[in-house]
């Protein structure tokens, strides 16, 4: 069937041009087309490729008069439901139009034909198409609703399921250092079981503050600070600010920045959690021992920052969807499933907050991949 904003097709069958011609001009209206065949033979090649609303049949024509097309249209499971009129300029006793009841018609209009008539009923029938067109899209576009809403429910249940594993895991460790520094006070170690505390309450910190962002960016909430900042500066700070992931991975750092500033109008802060969230995300994904680059260069009107990395690769599959919300890759090592799936579809949302653009240029399984983010630079 059609969509409601296509045209609405009637089949017109004579042998003859001139009353196609004057059927044309007399049933004419917006969001009416007429497709139009001399034969029988003709219409059925009309009928098998098009969506039909209303078949007007010529009675007497030479060869495949318009009984025998309807005999067919009844036959077939794509026609059959096709409503016919009949049109004769012949006789219209009883007997030829009870073989044209039988044949399937809802109509047999006797020539001439009265104009107001037959735009009466035809009116009926392109009214019944549109609307049954109308019923059909909204139920598919319900359909389509309740697919989106089980699918969005899926994901709030997994996400659920990880946020729990994700947060049970450093407060449990917070609790246990809690309990180790009551019954080791004046051991000594007290300075190490604080910092793996601060460790795991750093973690929990940056999972609820990812989420309270992506939260303000959908509800239109967060607002950028923006002022004219140097890219090596806010640079260098996602650097320090990644720098411990990184060395707890034994990872090597290659950094290529241009010795000319590159001058840009945003906010550092938000800058800073873009590159560090890359960086991240390249050391959580590269196994012990690999290298992470950091480039940055300016080209033309925009700033590009690109990390890459040589570690295990996004899926092929993964890869159009990366950047969605709750999106996720196993580590390396790993069965499950790491982190919240947020970091990325965060970064690119802050990156399009800038008027800039995030993408996965490259990645192969087992060679790394690689970000490349574009942000519009001052002069």
């Amino acid at each position: 069937m059609t969509s409601t904003s296509d045209p609405i097709n009637f089949l017109l069958v004579d042998d003859l041009e001139e009353n196609l011609l004057a059927l044309e001009a007399l049933l004419k209206r917006d969001g009416l087309a007429f497709l139009k065949a001399r034969s029988g033979e003709e219409a059925l090649e009309l009928l098998l490729t098009h969506d039909i609303a209303l078949a007007l049949l010529d009675v007497q024509m030479p060869g495949m008069d318009g009984f025998e097309l309807a005999g067919f249209m009844r036959g077939n499971e794509r026609t059959r439901h096709i409503p016919i009129i009949f049109l004769t300029a012949g006789s219209a006793d009883l007997q030829r139009r009870f073989r044209g009841y039988d044949a399937g018609a809802v109509d047999f209009i006797q020539k001439p034909i009265e104009a107001d008539i037959l735009r009466s009923k035809t009116n009926v029938f392109y009214e019944l198409y549109r609307q049954r067109s109308e019923i059909v899209a909204q139920r598919d576009a319900l359909a389509s609703m309740a697919d989106a809403l089980q699918a969005a429910d899926r994901r709030k249940n997994e996400f659920l399921a990880i946020l729990g594993h994700e947060l049970r895991n450093p407060i449990a460790a917070i609790g246990a250092g809690l309990h180790l520094l009551e019954r080791r006070a004046g051991t000594g170690v007290e300075g190490e079981i604080r910092e793996g505390m601060n460790r795991h309450i750093r973690h929990v910190s940056r999972l609820v503050d990812d989420l309270l962002d992506i939260a303000r960016i959908d509800q239109g909430k967060i607002s950028l600070k923006l002022e004219r900042i140097s890219l090596q500066d806010v640079l260098a700070f996602a650097i320090e600010a990644s720098q411990p992931l990184i060395e707890s991975g034994g990872h090597r750092l290659v950094r290529d920045l241009p010795d000319a500033t590159i001058w840009l109008e945003a906010d550092f802060s938000r800058i800073a959690q873009i590159a560090s969230n890359l960086l991240n995300n390249a050391a959580k994904y590269t196994p012990p021992g690999g290298e992470i680059r950091l480039t940055a260069r300016r080209n033309g009107p925009w700033a590009e920052v690109e990390v890459a990395d040589n570690g295990i690769g996004i899926p092929p599959e993964m890869q159009e969807k990366i950047f969605d919300l709750f999106a996720q890759v196993s580590r390396p090592g790993s069965d499950r499933l790491d982190g919240l799936g947020i970091g990325l579809a965060l970064v690119k949302q802050l990156v399009g907050l800038h008027g800039g653009t995030l993408h996965l240029e490259h990645s192969e399984m087992g060679k790394g991949s690689v970000f490349l983010v574009r942000l519009p630079c001052e002069p």
